[in-house]
């Protein structure tokens, strides 16, 4: 019986290092996650750790920072305004990214290589070009400051996410399914409801997920073309940071944390029911 490389010693040491070099990785990408949430949690209004933090006494720590979020209008517009658009821009990018990823899949597809290019563009291009891109046109059909203009540019930017899932969803289906559906006398819209969505449901979850988690901390696009009134969160975050800081910024960026390790969890979990359901073995 073979040895397995990471039984010997030099295997061991190798694996050993991989592992100590995650770890690092991680770490470096979590640390500021660890700064932020106890600093949202700070009883004086200062982005540093009190004495008083640093030796854990209660009188230090507050949750004034989270009420003045529901105290606050502007925060509360910007929730609501984020809320709606990051809605209305998943459920479009959702429905056109499905439908596109159905098509694309298709052997019989024509110029299925250059659709797929365009589609997915608006992750490849910069998003300030974007941005500049999308408030120039916006700007002559009279769509910019406006919730639908932010809509559309924010279902722009989540329909490749929706293309890429569902289009390696479909990767595994099988077309006799349908053909078996037609010859039983379904119509094409029927066997797509009753046949196709269901075998991708997961793929076109995961991308919609996606799609919400792009578009609710997108800051760039709604900078170009959003008024006054329209802030989103993001964006109050950042004009909370250049006109007055405070720590109730650290709190909803604490929020988007947890709204963010949800969407993760939720992915994963969709993930690892499609391997179940293929007989994957996950990891």
């Amino acid at each position: 019986m073979a040895t397995r490389p990471h039984r010997t010693l030099p295997g061991r040491l190798w694996h050993g290092a991989y592992l100590t070099f995650c770890v690092l990785v991680f770490f470096f990408l979590i640390a500021p996650l660890i700064v932020v949430v106890p600093l949202s949690f700070n009883a004086q209004p200062f982005f540093t750790f009190t004495e008083g933090m640093l030796r854990f006494e209660a009188a230090a720590y507050s949750l004034q920072w989270y009420r003045d979020i529901l105290a606050n209008d502007q925060w509360l517009l910007a929730i609501r305004n984020s809320v709606i658009i990051a809605t209305c821009a998943t459920a479009l990018a959702t429905t056109l990214g499905t439908l596109a990823a159905v098509g694309l899949s298709r052997p019989t597809m024509p110029l299925r290589s250059l659709v797929m290019t365009i589609l997915i563009s608006p992750m490849i291009i910069p998003i300030i070009i974007v941005s500049a891109g999308m408030y120039f046109f916006y700007s002559q059909v009279g769509l910019a400051q406006t919730m639908l203009g932010i809509i559309l540019a924010h279902a722009v930017l989540g329909t490749p996410f929706v293309v890429i899932t569902v289009t390696a969803t479909m990767m595994n289906f099988d077309y006799s399914l349908t053909r078996a559906a037609a010859s039983l006398g379904a119509p094409p819209l029927l066997t797509f409801f009753r046949v196709v969505l269901p075998l991708i449901l997961p793929g076109v979850v995961s991308g919609a997920l996606f799609a919400f988690a792009a578009s609710f901390d997108e800051v760039v696009v709604v900078q170009f073309l959003a008024a006054y009134d329209q802030r989103t969160i993001p964006l109050q975050m950042w004009a909370g940071i250049r006109e007055q800081i405070s720590p109730t910024i650290l709190a909803v960026a604490t929020l988007l944390i947890v709204v963010s390790a949800l969407i993760l969890t939720a992915v994963e979990l969709l993930r690892a029911r499609v391997n179940n359901q293929r007989g994957v073995k996950t990891i």
